[in-house]
């Protein structure tokens, strides 16, 4: 959402930010129910060189970042963790195995599950106006929440002004709805339908419905609706005001130009981000969560076909990429393709996802990198899933 870059920070949306006497600000761009699931077989690391390996190690060299993760899952369900560099610049730490990272906008998957669950429900309408929930509250130029839909919303194509593109360089707590309010003084980018566009706003608003269609907090259903109901043991929606990462993780980082030393960026609330990228996990347990959602474990077929009934995406998405309900499909070089999400948070990136035969891949590494290295992580999800 938004990417860090020295005095501003930036991402997924592309929030601005100001890097205070504490920990940075922010960046995300890239991000149905049944009973839980056994944990998978227990991850182990690979042994000897090969390309999931030698990628993360040039990702490393060459890109510059601190540290590179992955974590693959083969169709048996066997797990391979990988790491690269280190997880701490100022002591020289290994980096952890399958550690903690900030997701970014794999969160918006998580988001439209629940808003799905509750189609499947019958307690939203994914044609209906947003008005009908939320009435009133979206106005303003070219907006008009009694012309725009929940679908639109999460295949963003709503026309919605990105809220984080006009975020001030404050560090601190965002209330979801200031930030509604934020994106509501400008004017709307397209009329609904239009168009394709990526904005954080549309997962903003998606999130406001389900609190109020539920009359509980989002983190509050992501968490019992998705995290509890499939076992994801490190994967959680921080708590207002939380900054710290819970578990073992490598510290996250940010550079503001090439040569110039990267800052510790590990620790801010992230709660500009909320529906849209607030969210922490880990490689495997993303490859559990987007595994889980194609096995018809967290939503019904009428719902999953939906979500992954998709039209041409464009930024900050790969070429062939095609934008679902909050799931993205993205061509594979031995044939197919792959659904997942990806996500950008200051001091991470994440990219990868699952395929319907059982393979699953995910990529960290931990500084928000330039186009050629996030080319390349997508390089190394490819690689996971094809070889």
């Amino acid at each position: 959402m938004r990417e860090q870059a020295g005095q501003a920070f930036r991402s997924s949306g592309r929030r601005r930010g100001r890097r205070g006497a504490g920990p940075a600000a922010v960046a995300v761009v890239l991000g149905i129910v049944t009973a839980g699931t056994p944990a998978p077989p227990a991850a182990s690391a690979a042994t000897g060189p090969d390309s999931v390996r030698k990628g993360l190690h040039t990702l490393v060299r060459t890109d510059g970042v601190p540290a590179a993760l992955a974590s693959v899952r083969g169709r048996d369900g066997r797990t391979r963790t990988y790491t690269a560099g280190v997880g701490d610049l100022a002591t020289g730490a290994k980096v952890p195995r399958d550690g903690q990272v900030r997701i970014g906008s794999n969160t918006k998957t998580f988001t439209a599950v629940v808003v799905l669950q509750l189609v499947g429900a019958g307690r939203i309408g994914l044609d209906d106006p947003v008005d009908r929930y939320l009435p009133g509250l979206v106005r303003g130029d070219g907006i008009d929440g009694r012309h725009l839909t929940v679908r639109q919303l999460l295949q963003q194509t709503s026309g919605l002004p990105n809220y984080s593109n006009y975020l001030s360089d404050d560090i601190r707590y965002y209330d979801p709805r200031e930030l509604l309010d934020l994106a509501l003084r400008h004017k709307a980018d397209f009329a609904p339908g239009t168009r394709w566009a990526y904005s954080n706003t549309n997962y903003l608003v998606a999130g406001l419905i389900v609190q109020k269609v539920t009359g509980r907090p989002l983190a509050e259903e992501i968490d019992r609706r998705v995290i509890r109901r499939i076992g994801l043991r490190h994967t959680y929606f921080p708590a207002p005001g939380e900054v710290t990462i819970r578990e073992r993780h490598p510290k996250g980082y940010h550079r503001e130009t090439a040569g110039v030393p990267p800052v510790d960026a590990t620790e801010w609330d992230p709660s500009w981000a909320w529906a849209a990228g607030q969210m922490v996990s880990t490689n495997s347990d993303l490859n559990r969560f987007f595994t889980a959602l194609l096995d018809g474990r967290l939503l019904p077929k009428a719902q999953l076909d939906q979500m992954r009934t998709t039209v041409r995406a464009g930024y900050p998405f790969s070429a062939g990429a095609r934008y679902g309900l909050g799931l993205v499909s993205t061509p594979l070089s031995c044939g197919g393709v792959y659904w997942g999400h990806g996500g950008s948070m200051t001091g991470y990136e994440t990219r990868g996802g699952a395929t319907e035969d059982g393979r699953a891949a995910g990529v960290a590494v931990t500084v928000q990198p330039g186009r050629t290295a996030k080319e390349r992580m997508d390089g190394v999800v490819d690689t996971a899933l094809c070889r």
